[in-house]
């Protein structure tokens, strides 16, 4: 059973997502949080699987909310994901770069929000290519300068290719293709990576591919 904290002050946006979630045999929502300090609060006291964090919150909002979280070990189970009411937010890239698994319009497709709730605690990152390759393109070019990441030397030069493919939004089963392997080489390829990194999941590596200067904007196709 797959447990989902709520957080957000909406209560009709939390009344719409519960009925929707807990309609699903395989999904329960373990609790509602008005606000980000109570969304950190029920985290320790539920231990759910995935919270759903909107952005903008009162006392406090949900990127301060995501770092508490996403930097507390006793958390690094703990997935979350972005609510944000429009596509291009100008906070989303800087989720990211907080540890949240990717991010949700608060109008997508209930069989979207199902998915997407499956796919994160599965350890996908939520990241859809429709949306966020406009997004991370958009705000990576207003970011600085990009280093290179010291981890970079730790990563063989097929890992290194297959970062910068996730960087381009691509699943393991394009990466796949495109390097013409196997999807589970290309997802072994990308564990691994992740674990040389130390990036918490699928969308840090995105954020790191773009920090490092491995993917520049303006690349995306």
């Amino acid at each position: 059973m797959i447990r989902v904290l709520l957080a957000d002050d909406q209560i009709l946006v939390r009344a719409g997502f519960r009925a929707l979630l807990d309609a699903q045999p395989d999904i329960e929502v373990a609790g509602e949080a008005a606000d980000g300090q109570e969304a950190v609060a029920l985290v320790r006291q539920t231990a759910p699987d995935l919270v759903l964090m909107d952005i903008r919150m009162p006392v406090l909002d949900g990127l301060a909310a995501t770092r508490r979280l996403t930097g507390d070990p006793d958390f690094a189970a703990v997935k979350v994901v972005m609510l944000t009411t429009f596509e291009l937010d100008e906070y989303v890239f800087e989720a990211l770069r907080s540890g949240a698994s990717g991010f949700l319009v608060k109008d997508t497709e209930p069989d979207e929000l199902v998915r997407a709730v499956r796919a994160v605690v599965d350890g996908d990152a939520l990241l859809s290519p429709s949306v966020t390759r406009r997004l991370i393109e958009e705000f990576a070019a207003r970011s600085k300068q990009p280093a290179a990441a010291e981890g970079l030397a730790r990563l063989t030069e097929r890992e290194r290719e297959v970062m910068a493919l996730v960087g381009l939004g691509l699943s393991n089963e394009e990466i796949a293709r495109r390097l013409v392997v196997s999807p589970l080489t290309a997802k072994t390829h990308v564990s691994r990576t992740m674990v040389k990194l130390g990036a918490r999941d699928r969308a840090q590596l995105v954020v790191l591919a773009y920090e490092s200067g491995l993917v520049r904007p303006g690349w995306l196709g």
